[in-house]
């Protein structure tokens, strides 16, 4: 077999390092890279909780060291600023809900490292997530799976990827389980075995994103109306970016009852509340399709959908529309589907495409 030439993506955690450590040891010719994304400044939030954190930094590269690998600083501020930073404040702008690890992979991960990887003589970019890749013997096309543990599958934030990219990638860790990550790591002396997951946003790692938008921009965002589904006015808001879909916790409503956040109006500065009821949609559009397994979706095809990244598929039908866009239809209704959210295909444990959500079809629309 020909030796592999790989850049692994080393973190600092414990996924990265294993994948590393795995590649090593199938004989693959490595070098690690840490990938700086942004200044702490950018964020406003103590260095030592943010992923691009020196304590980090020196984590992958001892891990590195312990491997015998070449390990390298790149640095991608500008580009992670803007084609994730700034896209996120300009969709919660445009009342979208972003999802930026999915831009992060899109535009940074397997975009600008591959390009950097060709320059250091690597073929392939390795990183840790639990996902699997394999091609398909008869239509000739690289398939992204969903890894063989689901609970930490990871296939949902990857439906981006093309097939030159998936060609050129590896992930080591899609057969394997958490603990037996962990369990390697700590065989092998690594120190990271038992660094805790990162559960935020890297740039938002205290989870107020409105701060974070606000810091960034130098913008404040007004306060408003709460109307419910009619358009009376029922309260007010303080600052319409900082409501999500779904949101039932602090709307700080006297309402009697619970409500949760139906829509947003950027132009009128409005939140809409209601029952959960209204939160259900019979359908959706998407956007922006990526499709994997197939070459293009021709006529309608059945397959089961994620709207977030930790939830079950449902099973719904798909169907294209002349634009490229394409409508979804679920079989039972689907709770707080938000625009601009990724929506997933799959066919079993295969990602038949992904997207982007447009649209939710609600119950009246449908009728």
């Amino acid at each position: 077999m020909e030796e592999k030439r790989v850049l692994v993506a080393m973190s600092g955690g414990v996924d990265s390092a294993v994948c590393a450590l795995l590649l090593k040891e199938r004989g693959y010719d490595c070098i690690g890279c840490t990938m700086k994304l942004y200044d702490n400044g950018d964020t406003g939030v103590p260095q030592s909780r943010t992923c691009c954190a020196l304590d980090d930094v020196e984590d992958a590269r001892s891990v590195a060291f312990r491997l015998g690998m070449p390990h390298y600083v790149l640095n991608f501020q500008e580009e992670f600023r803007c084609r994730v930073m700034e896209k996120f404040v300009r969709s919660y702008e445009e009342g979208l809900t972003p999802n930026p690890c999915i831009d992060c992979n899109r535009y940074l991960k397997f975009g600008a490292l591959y390009e950097r990887a060709g320059t250091l003589g690597r073929e392939y970019v390795a990183t840790g997530h639990y996902a699997r890749i394999e091609r398909d013997p008869d239509s000739g096309r690289y398939l992204l799976k969903k890894a063989r543990m689901e609970e930490k599958d990871q296939s949902y934030v990857l439906a981006c990827l093309t097939q030159e990219q998936l060609s050129h990638t590896l992930f080591p860790l899609g057969e394997l389980s958490k603990a037996q990550v962990r369990a390697l790591a700590g065989e092998h002396g690594f120190l990271n075995a038992g660094k805790p997951d990162s559960q935020d946003i890297c740039f938002v790692p205290d989870g107020d994103y409105v701060g974070f938008m606000e810091r960034f921009t130098g913008k404040e965002y007004p306060a408003g109306d709460f109307v419910d589904p009619e358009g009376k006015v029922i309260g007010r808001h303080r600052g319409v970016v900082g409501y999500t879909v779904g949101q039932r916790k602090g709307l700080g409503l006297p309402m009697g009852e619970r409500v949760y956040v139906c829509g947003k109006d950027m132009e009128k500065n409005t939140v809409t509340v209601g029952p959960e009821s209204a939160l259900y949609a019979r359908g959706l559009m998407a956007g922006d399709m990526n499709w994997i397994a197939i070459e293009n979706l021709t006529g309608p095809l059945r397959v089961e959908v994620k709207t977030r990244y930790r939830q079950a598929g449902r099973p719904a039908t798909v169907f294209p529309l002349e634009d490229g866009r394409v409508r979804v239809e679920f079989d039972a209704p689907e709770r707080a589907v938000s625009p601009g959210q990724a929506v997933v295909l799959y066919q079993e444990d295969t990602v038949v495409g992904g997207g982007t959500i447009l649209q939710a079809i609600k119950q009246r629309e449908w009728e």
